[in-house]
């Protein structure tokens, strides 16, 4: 079986690289005009792409999935349109290939400009939104670079038609269709398969479940960016606006439950709990919340008739995706601080405060890819950041962190320009 998924995935590969060698010399505007083809051809194709949806969203109901994951799945004119905002913003946005980062003259007067190029061919892996097809085809196309994509079964119907509109645009501006690929089947070892592509893959992305980021990251030989889990964390303050706390933990968790930047855990002030408790989890159960939280939590909430069940370690740790929330107070600040580093994954956390220093000392403190005082952790996303779009949220360190665009899918090389010299 193993040698059948080579001999599939052999020609993707091969054929990337040598597109990645061509689209690395692109032009800012001969990659502009593919990626205007792509606006007006998933513009003109909004009926095919919702009925290829709607396919897959029948599969997805037949097999139960949840409310949360359906909702991750499915597309609709206003997230069409997003993915045609996406593209414009990406088109306006200045290309960062050829961008000189650093200059130095050489004693013997070399000049050495250290450029930005593309990082190369990029894997991506990714489940249930098909949405990711276009931004990551958009923001590697843009940056220089060929990708090869393996899409979730979840997607399976919305993917083959948006990748065919990405190969049509590539065709009509003169680019090889190999420059964006998507892997033909949703069988696991044919991406295990993919996974030691080495010799002609650069980088690895995985998008999805904690289960498969595992999965990619101890099978592979490629180097691997990681779109980790989002336990994301709102602390409330002692001092705190109790009207905008409400309304940013409702929306960090209910506008989009499902999706990485929703928040799963509440930190609560001892000081402030018995004030806010009640309120906030009776708007939150108003969306269909289910609540659970520590023993004070409890005390507090049974006070009013709220009903909450007692939260474990693997609560606190769970990224839930869905309507499901787990509650801590929590004596200081510091402890917050410390519950944060402890069980969240380094995604996105937010303070409600209105004390500037305690405000600036989370900012300092927590060491998380995107902090925030006072706004929601949904804003987490590339076209929030002004990035277009985004290949995925790293919760790495190195070599990008937070939404990935079109700076984060490049490296650099050093360019040596000299009149002869050697070296004594």
């Amino acid at each position: 079986m193993k040698s059948d998924y080579l001999s599939l995935i052999k020609p993707i590969v091969t054929s990337a690289r040598q597109a990645a060698l061509f689209t690395s010399t692109l032009s800012s505007q001969q990659k502009n005009i593919v990626l205007g083809h792509l606006k007006d051809l998933v513009e003109k194709n909004k009926s095919g792409i919702l009925e290829e949806n709607a396919k897959d969203l029948a599969v997805g109901r037949d097999k139960r999935l949840s409310s949360a994951l359906l909702d991750r799945l499915e597309l609709n004119e206003k997230r069409i349109q997003g993915m045609i905002d996406g593209i414009d913003q990406v088109i306006t946005l200045e290309d960062p290939v050829g961008e000189v980062l650093e200059d130095y003259s050489h004693p013997q007067g070399m000049k050495i400009h250290k450029t930005r190029v593309p990082i190369g061919v990029i894997g991506i892996i990714y489940e249930s939104r098909p949405n990711v097809t276009i931004d990551c085809a958009i923001l590697c196309l843009k940056s220089g670079n060929a990708c090869v994509l393996r899409g979730g079964k979840e997607a399976f119907y919305s993917n083959n038609i948006l990748i065919k509109l990405v190969q049509k645009a590539l065709l009509k501006g003169g680019l090889p269709d190999s420059s964006v690929q998507l892997i033909p089947t949703t069988d696991r070892e044919a991406m295990t398969v993919l996974l030691q592509q080495d010799t002609y893959i650069n980088c690895i992305i995985p998008r999805g479940g904690k289960g498969l980021i595992r999965y990619v990251a101890e099978n592979s030989k490629i180097p691997v960016i990681k779109h980790y889990q989002g336990v994301c964390n709102a602390y409330i303050d002692d001092e705190v606006d109790i009207d905008m706390a409400k309304k940013l933990v409702v929306n960090a968790k209910c506008q989009r439950p499902g999706v990485c930047n929703a928040i799963e855990n509440i930190l609560v002030h001892r000081s402030i709990a018995p004030v806010i408790l009640p309120d906030l989890t009776k708007a939150l159960q108003s969306k269909q919340v289910v609540l659970c939280g520590d023993e004070l939590t409890i005390s507090i909430l049974q006070k009013q008739g709220i009903s909450c069940k007692l939260a474990t370690d693997q609560e606190y740790l769970e990224e839930f995706l869905d309507l499901r929330i787990a509650i801590k107070v929590v004596a200081s600040f510091n402890d917050a601080v410390d519950f944060i580093h402890t069980y969240g994954s380094g995604h996105s956390d937010m303070i409600v405060t209105s004390n500037s220093q305690t405000a600036e000392a989370f900012l300092n403190q927590v060491d998380s890819a995107t902090v925030y005082w006072n706004a929601s952790t949904r804003f987490t996303d590339g076209f929030e950041f002004g990035l277009g779009a985004e290949i995925g949220i790293s919760t790495d360190k190195i070599h990008a962190r937070g939404p990935m665009g079109l700076r984060e899918l490049t490296t650099y090389k050093y360019k040596v320009y000299g009149s002869g010299q050697i070296r004594q």
